[in-house]
């Protein structure tokens, strides 16, 4: 039997599928009568295809003590190689586990025509995936989300560049059907052809695509991090759900609303645009983990908690200090900089006496020439048990 948590615009048909094929299947989502642990109970195969980094977490944790022992967990969302390798951890030993992103959206989904990017063990499991399409073993476990990761950071981008091109063909007085033309006889020819029009149907969701991107953000990827803010921005207006092309609209709108708005060095003065990455612990809704103004960042203060809240190193400042810099670091990332980019930088301590052994880990990050700084004493912080937090500004590539 095969439990399919996640019945999203991929989950649907593809659960279909595998109904068709001859498979018993139980499907779960949220806000039905079954849960998702009822889901799971005796299923020899569980198949996971959910939003985010979270929302994988937060199922599997639920449906772990369900899990029957000789079972595989297929996680098919798009989480990252990290991500994959931390729920090896949190899944029993006796349960196996295959990572196997997909390309392609929901026609193909739907027709069988998906690229399956398999990481892991897959021998008892590729039957069952190839009723999704063409499968590849990419390596051992985390290998098939590196791997998707790695493409989108190039098709995502590249339909943000297009997009661009367009905005500055029609700012220049060139006319859009020769754009085109001479696009279509490029390599970027098939992309333009993608955003003549935005799709009436969301196959592939801008607010996903910024969530891959984020994913996908380390601090070499200058031009993928700048196409990361686009699409932040074209969230925040309320795109999130419309298909990934209408991209090319609001670019051509923003850039038109705003061509006035620009500051002495001719960049844009920019709206506040808030940032949650998901390499990032989720916030409890009540702030953002940071916002970016223009070239300015500003990083709430970051403090040593997992995505369920519950409290990291208790009782050590450095295994503290050490996840509270490994987010900033991933922040930074999401935006395209480096700790060598911060401006300014607060650390507030419970025990002025832990301020060596802070220092040691903030050394291993903060190298060189260190920024502007200010280290205060408090008598507690928000969470019973944290030692530290620390916030700070930056100052972004332009």
């Amino acid at each position: 039997m095969i439990a399919f948590l996640g019945q999203g615009r991929m989950g649907v048909p593809m659960a279909r599928r595998l109904t068709a094929a001859g498979h018993q299947v139980t499907t779960w989502r949220r806000g039905t009568g079954v849960t998702a642990a009822e889901a799971v109970e005796g299923a020899d195969l569980v198949i996971t295809m959910l939003r985010d980094p979270a929302a994988v977490r937060e199922v599997l944790t639920a449906v772990r003590p369900g899990l029957r022992p000789g079972a595989t967990v297929v996680e098919m969302s798009t989480i990252g190689p990290e991500e994959v390798r931390g729920l090896r951890d949190l899944l029993p030993p006796e349960v196996g586990l295959v990572d196997a992103p997909v390309l392609g959206s929901v026609g193909p989904a739907a027709d069988g025509t998906l690229t399956v990017l398999a990481g892991g063990d897959v021998s008892g499991c590729r039957a069952v995936l190839e009723v999704f399409g063409a499968v590849r073993e990419c390596g051992p476990l985390g290998s098939g989300a590196a791997l998707k990761l790695a493409v989108m950071s190039a098709l995502v981008p590249a339909q943000v560049l297009v997009a661009e091109t367009l905005a500055y063909g029609a700012a220049h007085g060139v006319e859009r059907a020769a754009l085109m033309e001479v696009l279509a006889g490029t390599p970027l020819g098939r992309v333009a052809e993608r955003l003549r029009e935005p799709a009436r149907e969301t196959r592939y969701a801008l607010a996903l695509a910024a969530k891959d991107l984020g994913l996908a953000a380390w601090p070499g990827a200058t031009l993928a991090a700048a196409a990361h803010r686009r699409l932040r921005a074209a969230e925040t207006a309320g795109l999130g759900e419309r298909d990934l092309t209408v991209i090319a609209e609001h670019v051509a709108e923003d850039d038109v609303e705003h061509d006035t708005e620009r500051d002495a060095g001719g960049r844009r003065a920019g709206r506040a645009v808030p940032l949650n990455p998901a390499t990032v612990p989720a916030t409890n809704g009540m702030y953002s983990h940071a916002v970016r103004v223009g070239d300015t960042l500003y990083v709430s203060g970051q403090a040593a908690f997992d995505e369920e809240g519950r409290l990291v190193g208790e009782g050590s400042m450095a295994e503290q200090a050490e996840h509270v810099f490994r987010c900033l670091g991933a922040i930074l990332a999401d935006q395209g900089a480096g700790f060598g980019d911060i401006a300014f930088l607060r650390t507030y301590l419970t025990d002025m006496g832990d301020r060596a052994e802070y220092g040691r880990v903030r050394r291993k990050y903060i190298t060189g020439t260190p920024p502007a700084s200010t280290t205060v004493e408090v008598s507690k912080l928000f969470m019973p048990g944290l030692l530290l937090e620390v916030d700070a500004i930056v100052a972004l590539p332009s």
